[in-house]
């Protein structure tokens, strides 16, 4: 089953563009995405594999202008780079969080199950895109409204945003970011 999803930023120029995949393995997201940081165009591709409890299994980038980064995870908080080499600053991060996309939000949002009222703080490995730069931070997420809306809180950064999603949990709205198109 495939289900398709569009996100505009709310500001400026771009465009994503999600094909959301499920089987009996677990989940997959495929990608491409167009915009600008810090005043750099940019493209990307983008494919998630994740396991049927919701955590990342794999994800690889690629950048228009040749940029690549591939990451495996065990699911449990251990992270591998391409070579199949740990990468420890990584450890205890069971999400990733991309820059360019509100899909991320959809990781652990499903993958926590948070009831109304209730806020937890995670570790994510967080990509930087265009620059491809990884590294763990804090975030948190609380259930305002039970399949409907979140706090998200990026505690590295000090940013917060009210997400409204799907029944899917997939963002519809991230308040100065992203608003779903399709």
């Amino acid at each position: 089953m495939a289900s398709f999803v569009q996100w505009v930023p709310e500001s400026g120029v771009g465009a994503e563009h999600l094909v959301f995949t499920s089987g009996a393995q677990g989940f997959a997201a495929q990608a491409v995405v167009v915009g600008h940081r810090f005043g750099k165009p940019y493209g990307a591709s983008y494919r998630i594999e994740i396991a049927p409890d919701w955590s990342v299994r794999r994800v690889s980038i690629a950048l228009t202008d040749g940029g690549t980064l591939e990451l495996h995870s065990d699911g449990m908080g251990r992270w591998l780079n391409e070579q199949q080499q740990p990468i420890s600053a990584l450890d205890g991060c069971i999400d990733v969080d991309l820059s360019c996309t509100p899909f991320t939000n959809t990781l652990p949002i499903r993958r926590l199950g948070l009831p109304a009222g209730q806020r937890q703080l995670i570790r994510v490995a967080y990509v930087a895109i265009p620059s491809l730069t990884v590294e763990p931070v804090d975030q948190a997420y609380t259930c305002i409204e039970l399949n409907r809306k979140y706090l998200y809180e990026g505690i590295f950064r000090k940013f917060q945003a009210e997400l409204s999603v799907d029944a899917d949990g997939f963002v519809e709205d991230y308040p100065s970011l992203f608003k779903r198109a399709v």
